[in-house]
């Protein structure tokens, strides 16, 4: 009987635990490799004349991709590391390892779906591909909605699923392979200096000074919800900005897959289990309802999400004003509250959901800029930059989006006193300005 010969494409789902297309892969196969490809597309600049990824979030995939790597190599899995447009790797193991099955996480937004159907063009088509959605809290299978019938409004969707729909249990660690199945090849991780950047220190008041990968991740569940118990007051500490506790900060790990939604939802479950139920930790959950709610919308408006007028039928005649722009992102705005969050952004790749929120909702409605160019320099810059949390949040902050009041404009001298007012957010940020070449 033929030996099946598997290979799991890693691309945002960067873990080995609660992973289900590497369960999936392992449970079919009698041998298999890993493979994850830096693709210099990724590092280049785009229309708007940013970096598509920017050293921060580059930094923080090196390290998850040799913390996966590790991880594998522990299950006796060798992840083939690619740094190619054409994925020259990939083609090689394919050939020389006689790959009868390719598995992959299943995506939809338009850039991702061209990369895998680039690849795929080139493959055998006796070559079986097998796709699977693990991205989500609720499965699509799971949600008995048709995407067509996707509600708008988040409340509607928060209140079809959250009650009704029960999460899956977690995926367990695949089966350890026998040594034989590692490969004898040479396989760096390729460092800051190869993808194109100088290599540089985390700065010292950064809110997310926190390494990549899902050892990483686990260290820091264990010690906001196991040790601190700071989850308790998450609900009263989330719109903070100082210091890393005031929000659990698990966002970046679950951009990039080193952990997954349920995984996080069933250690809010064991901790309200064992520890105590209250507002706090439900909200946590509440958060990643909202993740879901963003990559349902995706799907189900395609590339709408990323056009001018967003999900809006009213035409916006936004404005490209260089001046203004550089303004924004240098911190030189008229507005100090504006100022001190995009400093914070420039210095080290993190901004507060507070922050986020404001600093979107004055570049759209305020200057009136063309929101594509802000989710484009938040695509570049932001550690944990996710398509559909991205382009979702600015869409619903610059009124065209899934707002059900888009007229709103947040008060940022409001906000400022509100969230700031004794301004140590202002003052730690507004010291140390510097500018940002475009």
């Amino acid at each position: 009987m033929q030996k099946e010969k598997g290979l799991i494409w890693f691309t945002n789902n960067l873990r080995a635990i609660d992973n289900k297309v590497l369960y999936e892969a392992s449970k079919r196969s009698d041998s298999l490799i890993g493979y994850y490809n830096f693709d210099p597309l990724l590092f280049k600049r785009n229309i708007w004349g940013f970096k598509k990824t920017e050293k921060y979030r580059t930094k923080f995939l090196i390290e998850s991709i040799d913390n996966l790597k590790k991880n594998l190599s522990q299950l006796n899995i060798t992840l083939v590391i690619d740094f190619s447009e054409g994925f020259n790797k990939l083609f090689e193991v394919i050939g020389r390892e006689k790959i009868s099955s390719i598995y992959f996480q299943k995506e939809w937004t338009s850039e991702e779906k061209k990369t895998q159907d680039k690849i795929f063009n080139k493959i055998s088509k006796k070559i079986k591909k097998l796709s699977f959605y693990d991205q989500f809290l609720f499965q699509p299978s799971d949600i008995n909605i048709e995407i067509a019938d996707f509600p708008e409004i988040f409340s509607i969707f928060r209140k079809k699923v959250e009650k009704k729909i029960e999460i899956n249990n977690c995926f367990p660690v695949p089966k350890k392979y026998p040594k034989s199945n590692l490969l004898n090849i040479e396989n760096e991780t390729p460092n800051l200096e190869k993808l194109g950047f100088k290599s540089f220190k985390i700065d010292a008041n950064s809110a997310f000074p926190f390494i990549g990968g899902t050892d990483n991740c686990l260290e820091r569940i264990n010690s906001y919800f196991w040790k601190s118990k700071k989850i308790d007051y998450y609900k009263q500490t989330r719109n903070g900005m100082i210091k890393t506790d005031y929000s659990s900060k698990l966002s970046s790990w679950l951009s990039n897959g080193s952990i997954s939604a349920r995984y996080i939802y069933w250690q809010i479950k064991d901790y309200e289990k064992k520890e105590t139920k209250n507002q706090s930790t439900y909200w946590l959950f509440f958060e990643l309802m909202w993740r879901d709610f963003f990559k349902y919308i995706s799907i189900k408006h395609g590339n709408k999400i990323f056009n001018k007028n967003g999900l809006s039928k009213t035409q916006v005649n936004w404005i490209n004003d260089q001046k203004e722009l550089k303004n924004w992102i240098n911190g030189t705005t008229d507005e100090p509250f504006i100022n001190a969050n995009m400093i914070e952004l420039k210095k080290t790749g993190w901004m507060s959901n507070r922050g986020r929120q404001n600093v979107a909702s004055f570049f759209s409605k305020n200057l009136k800029l063309d929101w594509r160019i802000g989710a484009s320099y938040f695509e570049s810059i932001l550690i944990d930059y996710d398509v559909h949390s991205n382009y979702g949040n600015w869409l619903y902050n610059s009124g065209i989006g899934n707002d059900p009041m888009p007229f709103r404009k947040l008060n940022v001298k409001f906000q400022s006193e509100k969230y700031d007012p004794k301004k140590k957010f202002e003052n730690l940020w507004l010291n140390s300005q510097y500018e940002l070449e475009l």
